[in-house]
């Protein structure tokens, strides 16, 4: 399965858990509202000095003061949770637009508002392609870390990635289409050729917005991580292995295809 396909998004009920990083089922919740009540008109939240009273309170039976220690350490992590001792919330509000994923396998809990996480912070499970340059890399994990928040703001920094890819293999990185026309002109693969201009196009149209609106369909800029990893291996990772394995002949052998080339 590819990493795009992994990747939390609302309209799935299987991905992988930005919590644990295991590709499994996601159970969905909706959100009710219970107001708080006159005598408590403030969220409450514990501190260690009333967890320890939990813990030295000789009238507590052992049966009462294990859960009451495990709501306070629970509420103190900051971790959203399942609270089984709360009252029932039938016939309360929804929370509209605000929904939690729980995962199958390390059964720790997401906050999404709309289609976004807002907890835990969440990255893409697409890493770049490991011979891509460093400062490439960077914007690559730059781009990672806010394409849920901001797909507009991810395809900018990959259309960046591809200026630079440019320049890496020998073009100006001052005007992409040009770049990318000086490259098939000597011969770019017309499949890498389309995979650049996707990225140059998607990417320009997330600063001067065009026809296609990534705010409503923020799976296409996903799509262009793969295809920034798939420009490197063609034209970075392949040509070093190739090379790798041919300057790894027997000196004999590199010398008669020298005098081959050179009769040809």
């Amino acid at each position: 399965m590819s990493s795009e396909n992994r990747i939390p998004l609302i309209t799935k009920t299987a991905f992988s858990c930005p919590h644990c990083g295991a590709y499994t089922t996601q159970h969905w919740f909706n959100l009710f509202a219970d107001a708080c009540s006159d005598d408590q008109r403030l969220p409450f939240i514990p501190d260690l000095k009333m967890m320890d009273q939990f813990r030295s309170d000789r009238d507590l039976s052992p049966e009462d003061r294990a859960p009451l220690i495990e709501w306070c350490s629970n509420m103190l992590s900051g971790k959203p949770f399942f609270d089984t001792g709360a009252k029932n919330l039938y016939n309360k509000p929804m929370v509209s637009n605000c929904y939690i994923s729980k995962c199958y396998n390390c059964h720790d809990i997401s906050v999404w508002i709309h289609d976004q996480i807002v907890y835990p912070e969440n990255k893409i499970d697409i890493l770049p392609n490991i011979d891509l340059p460093e400062h490439i890399k960077e914007l690559f994990n730059e781009a990672r870390q806010i394409v849920t928040l901001s797909p507009k703001g991810a395809a900018a920094l990959l259309r960046l990635c591809v200026q630079h890819l440019c320049k890496e293999l020998g073009e100006s990185g001052k005007n992409i289409d040009k770049d990318i026309a000086s490259l098939v002109s000597k011969g770019l693969n017309p499949l890498v050729q389309k995979a650049l201009d996707i990225v140059r196009v998607i990417g320009n149209e997330a600063v001067h917005p065009g026809e296609i609106n990534l705010n409503d369909n923020k799976e296409i800029a996903i799509k262009l991580f793969s295809l920034i990893n798939l420009i490197s291996e063609q034209m970075i990772s392949q040509p070093r292995q190739i090379g790798e394995l041919y300057d790894g002949l027997p000196a004999g052998k590199l010398d008669g295809i020298a005098k081959r080339d050179t009769r040809e």
